[in-house]
């Protein structure tokens, strides 16, 4: 697996995880709106072919997951990805908006 860094960067009312995979210039990035108060929609998550197939998505998405936990808003999972992770993870049940 890739050494991957995440971090979480405000984009006006929303923001963006970006993923930095190390000796890369690519980046994966989730990008998330909100809506309502404690509510969070995931709108996209994109990874570059060049470092995809490393677990960088599921990453992004675990890096969101965490952040709901510790700062309790909850996700509506609008983008496919970010749904389809919701369905292999029922333990997740609890933060779907």
């Amino acid at each position: 697996m890739a050494d991957v860094t995440i971090t979480h960067h405000p984009r006006g009312e929303g923001g963006r995880y970006l993923a930095q995979v190390a000796g890369s210039e690519h980046t994966g990035r989730l990008d998330w709106e909100p809506r309502g108060e404690n509510v969070r929609v995931a709108t996209h998550t994109v990874v570059p072919q060049a470092i995809g197939g490393q677990g960088i998505a599921a990453q992004l998405v675990d890096a969101l997951i965490a952040d709901a936990r510790e700062e309790g808003f909850r996700i509506v999972p609008q983008c496919s990805y970010v749904e389809k992770k919701f369905e292999e993870n029922p333990g997740w049940a609890d933060l779907r908006a």
